[in-house]
């Protein structure tokens, strides 16, 4: 994925500056702030509110210009220490291309989210050259599995290690409930590229698309018809944006619609068709996507799957 390494923003630590924006859907609940700030706040760091988060324009948290405006303050503060999105829902493609990534490789901040925020993490990845997270938003609960990958990957300047089954923490981990399974075993290293399905297929034919070449790649998406999933992958397939990857990790599809008036198939034969052809390391079912308990995966580290164990390791520090 290009020959230049990436940048590592800085780790967080107890009292960092975190700036909340919503750079995307509106915050529709009342005590969405109250919850962003106050989780802020319970993992030891100090948020600092954009001006126009609680804004609403329609299906926006906000004109596109005051999205911007919010994202791009954040971004040029160099005494802010992160940028976390407080939610998704639709809006970051509408100003991906309007600002200046220039400021965060000025001044390198983690940048936090996921969904619809995938537009925003891939092309401030891209255009800046440094690592962004794609991981809780804000407004959600963090329940122990979350803050334990969550902090374990944005606050140790040392590679996060094993995910997955790893029993160093059994309380945490335990509780997630998940099953792995392996499409087509082996092993596999490389970058971590992907995020939301829907928003990769959005990205194509953009400066932003990630480069996928010895990548491992992730996905995930909500709300959609197995039918749009599977045009999705073969509008993937058709530019050749599988011919050289690495491995794939395929998180949750969740409220994923399987039958059509015509009939059905399973999500697997989906994957299958697709991704079985490419004889390279594939495992569905991680915990990556609209779920309460998800990891926080570092685009741009280098992380070694191991589809037969049903666990991903990262390989270097994600921060300095």
């Amino acid at each position: 994925m290009g020959s230049k390494p990436l940048i590592r923003p800085p780790k967080l630590m107890q009292g960092s500056r975190i700036a909340l924006v919503a750079p995307a859907g509106p915050l529709l609940e009342r005590d969405d702030l109250t919850r962003a700030e106050t989780l802020c706040r319970a993992l030891g760091y100090e948020p600092a509110l954009g001006r126009n988060a609680g804004r609403h324009h329609g299906y926006f948290a906000g004109t596109d210009q005051e999205r911007q405006d919010d994202l791009e303050a954040a971004l040029q503060n160099p005494e802010l220490d992160a940028i976390w999105c407080i939610r998704g829902g639709y809006g970051t493609t509408r100003i991906v291309d309007r600002v200046d990534y220039g400021a965060l490789a000025r001044h390198p901040k983690a940048l936090i989210g996921f969904s619809d925020v995938t537009a925003l993490l891939n092309a401030a990845t891209s255009s800046a050259g440094v690592v962004t997270f794609h991981g809780p938003v804000a407004r959600s609960s963090m329940p122990p599995f979350s803050r334990w990958h969550f902090e374990r990957v944005l606050t140790c300047a040392e590679p996060a290690g094993r995910l997955g089954r790893l029993p160093a923490a059994p309380d945490v981990l335990v509780s997630q409930e998940h099953r792995i399974v392996t499409l087509q075993g082996g092993r596999a290293e490389g970058p971590l590229a992907g995020g939301n399905l829907s928003l990769l297929q959005c990205l194509i034919g953009t400066p932003h698309f990630p480069d996928l070449d010895g990548a491992i790649l992730f996905l995930e998406d909500v709300g959609e018809e197995l039918y749009r999933v599977d045009r999705m992958l073969a509008h993937l397939r058709a530019i050749g944006a599988f011919d050289r990857l690495a491995g794939v990790v395929v998180g949750r599809f969740t409220e994923l619609n399987r039958r059509m008036v015509d009939g059905a198939l399973g999500f697997d034969q989906v994957l299958a068709t697709y991704l079985l052809p490419l004889r390279i390391p594939v495992a569905y079912g991680f915990p990556v996507g609209h779920i309460e308990a998800q990891w926080t995966l570092p685009l741009g580290v280098r992380a070694r799957l191991d589809a037969d164990a049903g666990e991903l390791e990262l390989l270097e520090a994600a921060v300095a």
